[in-house]
């Protein structure tokens, strides 16, 4: 009989799906500190790392019955990477929107000039009308290479593509919006 470190993520991933909590601390226990590692290089602050991990290995919980595994290897460890970094940036999000009180400038400081936060608004608005107007498939490679900083191999298996795809995708996707924002 197979122990639970014999499967892989997926078979664990599929095996929590079936409410197994012997697989899920398993792969708690293989996963965690390398998403850990992942997170702390987006984000500083422990507290935040430790509720994103808190709140992705819940999910997985809830959620192991949607992941469509693939027999491609990693696959289990791309979808839990989407999970996390979808958290992370639902983390942002809540401590942007707690955090937005007026500043107080205690020191000398050079308080930038109405019209240079206008401009970084208006430039960060061009950013996103161009992404959004990008076709699915790019966007989401995109998202994955550079949002997420998965590699090449990593966004293929995440996506279920092939390798080349991900690197003709990325490229028309870099392609389309130079030319949206000149």
């Amino acid at each position: 009989m197979k122990s639970v470190a014999d499967p892989d993520e997926a078979e664990l991933v599929r095996r929590i799906a079936c409410g197994d909590r012997v697989a899920f601390d398993e792969l708690y226990r293989r996963t965690s500190p390398w998403l850990a590692v992942r997170l702390r290089r987006r984000c500083a602050d422990d507290d935040v790392i430790a509720e994103v991990l808190q709140e992705t290995y819940l999910a997985v919980w809830r959620a192991a019955g949607s992941y469509a595994g693939s027999v491609t290897e990693g696959s289990a460890v791309g979808w839990l990477w989407t999970i996390a970094a979808n958290r992370l940036v639902d983390a942002f999000r809540r401590r942007a929107r707690h955090e937005r009180v007026p500043t107080i400038a205690l020191v000398e400081t050079t308080v930038p000039a109405a019209e240079d936060e206008v401009m970084a608004n208006r430039v960060d608005q061009n950013v996103e009308q161009a992404l959004l107007r990008l076709p699915t498939e790019l966007r989401q490679v995109l998202q994955a290479m550079v949002l997420d900083d998965l590699s090449v191999r990593q966004t293929a298996v995440l996506l279920s593509i092939p390798e080349g795809t991900v690197k003709t995708r990325a490229r028309r996707a870099r392609i389309a919006l130079r030319e949206a924002l000149s």
